[in-house]
């Protein structure tokens, strides 16, 4: 496989947690072509939260990007390059859930969009949960919270129902675990 060379990377915009830059990269037949490209600086790690009945617990929020509603694994970024993602998955379960995990298991790591943008979630199995209390949302958050069986999950994901990248990952990095 020959190399590709980016020549140059131009800053387009530069946003909270994402930056926008168009580059510039030479195409080993010596040709110049614009790309796209996304830096999600923070990463991000999501957790599939299995109640004691074996239920599953899922998040239904508005994603601006589809404006629609979706359901999702509860999942968010890291507070900073330095923070360990198990400390996210943790937080994020509570805030979004108010439910505490007895043990949190890195199952994988992905990258969401690899034809432009960097970003990575590690992907968590969470166990022996606890309520502790009430969601601790974001201001601009509206979530709902649904349990599911795993059998239904991975219906909606073989339907087109379910199709959140992580999500997706998520439940069947678990139920190949449990088989």
């Amino acid at each position: 496989m020959e190399k590709i060379e980016r020549v140059k990377r131009d800053l387009i915009h530069k946003g909270a947690i994402l930056d926008i830059y168009e580059d510039t990269v030479k195409l080993p037949n010596g040709k110049e072509e614009k790309w796209d490209f996304v830096s999600h600086r923070m990463g991000a790690a999501c957790v599939l939260a299995v109640k004691p009945d074996g239920k599953i617990m899922m998040v239904r929020q508005y994603r601006n990007a589809l404006d629609r509603f979706t359901l999702e694994v509860p999942a968010g970024k890291r507070d900073s390059v330095d923070e360990d993602t198990s400390i996210c998955a943790a937080r994020e379960l509570e805030e979004e859930t108010g439910y505490r995990a007895g043990k949190l298991e890195k199952m994988l790591s992905l990258k969401s969009t690899v034809a432009f943008c960097d970003e990575f979630i590690d992907v968590y199995l969470a166990t022996d949960l606890q309520k502790i209390g009430e969601q601790h949302l974001d201001e601009a958050e509206d979530i709902d919270i649904e349990s599911y069986e795993l059998e239904e999950l991975m219906e909606m994901c073989y339907s087109g129902k379910l199709q959140d990248a992580k999500s997706v990952a998520a439940i069947m990095a678990y139920a190949a675990k449990i088989k």
